[in-house]
């Protein structure tokens, strides 16, 4: 819920730390693989699981996650079974925060409130939904929080001052700030240009700001981590995944999600000392 989002930033921000979110492809390779995937991205020093749910249209994927969902999706995988998935991992683990990033079209074809509702009963803590724009995200954010579910937006690098100030009043646990103008996994990251765009995101916003798209590896994840709340890390991820068997894949992600890890804690150890 919306409480263990909370106290992730929180546990991680007076430890001096930056809290760390591996995006996967649920379903890819396969449902039972995905389960083990998510236990060793936990076991890795992960501090929230963002899980994305198939979808045959994506607008903001690049090629390396519209891979995976189509993989996922040959599969059968669908909305009905991620929530499945997520409630069996709330079994095993009460506390790691789990955020579902997907699209409007399996939320509509499951019904808006009958999502909010098995979302809650799965344990979900937040939502993003990549073509629900704030301008239209009202009723929606609003069953998301009767449900102690954070309704997460994107933020980009176009966005005017307005739109943000819209998503101000709507969001809750995180806002996610991409970082490129383009879809996951492309173009060149500038540091420089990401500093000051949080800067004036924050100028409106207080929630923590997590930075995603094109942080491909423990370099770029520190160089972002100087400046935000949280490193969304996902393509690179998904191509460990890919590379290689089945099942290896779980050790693998877990042991690049673990380099990233340790990335961050030396710098920010360094950053203290």
């Amino acid at each position: 819920m919306t409480a263990r989002i909370d106290a992730a930033f929180q546990r991680q921000r007076a430890a001096g730390r930056t809290v760390l979110i591996p995006y996967i492809a649920a379903g890819d390779p396969s449902l039972a693989m995905t389960v083990d995937i998510v236990d060793a991205l936990v076991d890795a020093g992960a501090d929230i699981i963002e899980l994305g749910v198939p979808f045959s249209d994506p607008m903001a994927d690049g090629p390396v996650v519209q891979r995976a969902a189509e993989r996922a999706l040959a599969q059968h995988v669908g909305l009905a079974d991620v929530l499945a998935l997520v409630a069996a991992f709330r079994r095993r683990d009460a506390k790691t925060p789990i955020v579902l990033m997907g699209y409007a079209n399996p939320v509509e074809a499951m019904g808006v409130v009958a999502f909010a509702d098995r979302a809650r009963a799965a344990g979900v803590d937040g939502v993003i939904i990549v073509d629900y724009p704030p301008e239209e995200a009202s009723e929606f954010a609003a069953l998301l929080r009767e449900r102690d579910i954070a309704p997460i937006f994107l933020i980009a690098p176009t966005t005017p001052d307005a739109r943000i100030e819209r998503i101000a009043k709507l969001a809750a646990g995180f806002v996610y700030y991409v970082s490129l103008k383009g879809v996951t996994g492309a173009g060149h990251l500038d540091t420089g240009t990401v500093a000051r765009k949080l800067d004036a995101i924050r100028r409106h916003i207080a929630l923590p700001i997590g930075v995603g798209f094109g942080i491909r590896d423990a370099q770029s994840a520190c160089a972002i981590a100087a400046h935000a709340d949280a490193v969304v890390i996902g393509s690179r991820l998904i191509v460990e995944i890919e590379t290689g068997t089945a099942s290896d894949a779980a050790r693998r992600a877990g042991a690049f999600v673990g380099s990233i890890r340790r990335a961050l804690d030396a710098r920010e150890a360094q950053c203290v000392a």
